[in-house]
């Protein structure tokens, strides 16, 4: 996951022009500027330029981060923060199936801790971190805006509600099984 220190290191390299072609020459960046151009480099479309580069390259690592601020003329500073604000957006590669839980104060006082504990457990890892084998993420998100239904969770970009340590565990079970029958 990026630091701050790699962002601020990242922030003091020269910026390019915004029209420049990424020098990598990978075709996601000339789909990104596509879209950039659509909005033209209006910095208030930041949030679905950033959509679209997390749907293109499945994670928003420093260096696209920063192409990004170059290109919009904003400071890395305010892309950096808007990425690490909402949920939806990440700074490390996902696994192929990723598990949402709300820790919103409905959700939390229905039991989301004990939810986000339970996947911990069968999954091995922790909330924020992917399995070895890159099959499943474990997320929170501060709130889903689905309090009615607490404790809500996603899955794979599917909203569930009213979720019980069972429920979500023959969801992340199922996965994980899968995966391993994939490795035999």
């Amino acid at each position: 996951m990026s630091s701050v220190v790699e962002v601020e290191r990242a922030a003091e390299k020269p910026k390019e022009a915004a029209a420049k072609p990424h020098p990598s020459g990978d075709n996601r960046f000339k789909l990104l500027e596509a879209t950039m151009k659509r909005h033209q480099y209006q910095p208030d479309a930041l949030i679905e330029v950033l959509h679209s580069a997390q749907e293109m390259f499945g994670h928003l690592d420093t260096g696209l981060l920063l192409h990004i601020a170059n290109s919009l003329k904003l400071p890395l500073s305010r892309v950096y923060g808007v990425a690490t604000f909402y949920h939806f957006f990440s700074l490390a590669p996902k696994g192929k199936h990723t598990c949402v839980v709300c820790m919103g104060t409905a959700c939390y006082v229905k039991g989301a801790a004990n939810l986000v504990s339970a996947v911990e457990k069968a999954a091995g890892i922790r909330a924020g971190e992917t399995t070895a084998d890159g099959n499943v993420s474990l997320e929170t998100a501060r709130c889903l805006g689905a309090c009615g239904i607490a404790p809500a969770l996603v899955y794979d970009g599917h909203v569930a509600g009213a979720q019980t340590d069972d429920m979500v565990l023959e969801h992340v079970k199922g996965w994980l099984e899968d995966a391993a029958s994939r490795a035999e």
